[in-house]
């Protein structure tokens, strides 16, 4: 088709035969994932469509990313699982809502920057661990409620939704080595779908969960107290899946950069999906934030720019208007087996491969990382331990490459050239390196090969001038960088030392 408009972007060229076929194979694979991770949580499976809509929607026209796909993701709903279980809906949209907020914050004080400080191995964990979650919730569907009691299938049933399930798989496997013409999950549902309908064998299916039969999402006002208690109780998880949503979405960004070779904008993407957030809040939507496997299939057809996802947005609009009886039918087989291999799809298998080639602290956190995200379904908190644990790994190690040479010149002054960082790790190590009882009257510490960079490297320095200065011995410093003069600057009220100015050298040059 030819290229003559670009939708926002006039520099950039849309194909709009490529954007709209990859809208619709996007749409067809967003259903079944929408669906399933809104019954996971328990929400009514139509949340889950709204707020695929909005997400899609709103991320697709304000967003930070051309070609990435935003929905209804399991990422930010597991989140909120724990609070529907004791709160209810109402408290759950209002802490979407509440996450949306936060999230634009972020973007406006652009503070997107910050997922630079995400190590590997703690992305790696935090896969890991959203990957056996959403395997492990699949299990529930192999159980019934029987007298009011919930217990596993047995005989027919059971075989009847374990080959169904097996059939999912295989096509799923499958189906690309034969063909990528369509997406093979949609191709699995369809078939499965067929089988049980044409045969008419007896498995659950969407229906039997909820309706998902509705109009266009409707506007609703959160009907909560507005007292300081909701806030207390809402802004943790609001909190928690706001950081979800935009560690998911901005390692996602740098995924496309990638893949495209351009540069997206992260903060512009937090402002986006904060306002997404805040429409699925009041418009019966269960919150989401940009889906990698999505995202990964709108570019593997040739997306490159935003009416992808427009499309895709109103195709699931469409099918939420006019599809929804057809939509019921859908086996429950079908979406289990779909989301199995989503989540071996999600998982960094290669991260398995590397356990012998990598640091014992790299594989750690990896297995750390994931461990909390599967006992506690909080992935925010597992990435940040990670960092933190991250950081002080790094601490440790640097603060054992604190080093002193030592001399004394024709003049009787002993020098201590000091290398590698003086921060608060180090400075244990950094006092031991002086002897105050046997060095001569007057000693030089050099600076030239490392650096004080906190306050307790300042009061380390106070702590061995102090020593010296009680048996009568003089110190200077020497070689400080400007930064570091000017930390030793602002801390004279605490510390009082001696800094040799070095000599500023004139280079001569000659005019003509």
């Amino acid at each position: 088709m030819k290229q003559i408009f670009n939708l926002f972007d006039f520099k950039q060229k849309v194909d709009y035969k490529t954007e709209i076929l990859a809208g619709l194979t996007v749409a067809m694979t967003m259903i079944p994932e929408s669906l399933s991770f809104a019954i996971l949580a328990g929400f009514p499976p139509l949340m889950g469509l709204y707020a695929s809509i909005i997400m899609c929607l709103v991320t697709a026209i304000f967003g930070g990313r051309p070609g990435m796909i935003s929905g209804g993701a399991g990422a930010t709903v597991i989140v909120l699982i724990a609070l529907m279980q004791s709160n209810g809906i109402e408290y759950v949209l209002a802490a979407v809502a509440l996450a949306g907020v936060i999230q634009i914050i972020i973007g406006v004080f652009k503070l997107g920057k910050f997922i630079r400080l995400v190590p590997h191995p703690v992305m790696f964990g935090f896969v890991n661990g959203l990957a056996i979650i959403i395997f492990m919730s699949q299990l529930d569907q192999f159980k019934t409620v029987v007298n009011g009691d919930i217990v596993w299938l047995t005989g027919t049933s059971l075989y009847i939704m374990a080959g169904l399930v097996a059939l999912t798989i295989a096509v799923v496997v499958f189906l690309p080595k034969l063909t990528k013409a369509v997406p093979s999950s949609l191709v699995a549902i369809i078939i499965v779908f067929l089988l049980v309908y044409f045969f008419g064998i007896n498995t659950k299916t969407v229906e039997d969960i909820a309706s998902i039969s509705g109009g266009f999402p409707p506007f609703h006002i959160p009907n909560i107290p507005l007292t300081w208690e909701t806030f207390e109780l809402i802004a943790p998880y609001s909190m928690i899946m706001a950081a979800v949503g935009l560690t998911e979405g901005l390692l996602t960004l740098n995924l496309v950069d990638e893949i495209t070779e351009t540069k997206g904008s992260g903060n512009r993407e937090c402002i986006a999906q904060g306002g997404a957030n805040i429409l699925n809040g009041f418009f019966f939507g269960m919150g989401g934030c940009p889906m990698i496997a999505q995202t990964l299939v709108n570019l593997s057809a040739g997306s490159r720019a935003r009416l992808s996802g427009i499309i895709a947005a109103f195709t699931i609009l469409a099918i939420v208007l006019i599809g929804a009886p057809i939509i019921e039918q859908v086996p429950m087989a079908a979406l289990v087996g779909v989301m199995i291999m989503v989540a071996i799809g999600t998982f960094e298998w290669a991260s398995l491969k590397i356990f012998n080639k990598v640091p014992k602290k790299d594989i750690f956190l990896v297995i750390i990382v994931a461990l909390i995200t599967v006992i506690l379904h909080n992935l925010a908190l597992a990435v940040l331990i990670g960092v933190i644990l991250s950081a002080l790994f790094f601490a440790w190690e640097s603060a054992k490459r604190i080093r002193a040479r030592k001399s004394i010149d024709e003049n009787g002054v002993k020098h201590y050239e000091i290398y590698g960082p003086l921060f608060f790790a180090s400075t244990t190590n950094f006092s031991e390196k002086f002897d105050v009882v046997n060095d001569p009257d007057e000693i030089i510490i050099d600076f030239k090969d490392s650096r004080i960079a906190d306050m307790s490297a300042i009061e380390a320095l106070n702590q061995v001038t102090q020593r010296y200065s009680k048996v009568g011995k003089k110190v200077h410093l020497r070689h400080l960088s400007k930064d570091c003069r000017r930390l030793l600057s602002n801390a004279n009220g605490i510390i009082e030392v001696n800094i040799l100015e070095d000599p500023n050298y004139k280079v001569a040059t000659d005019k003509f």
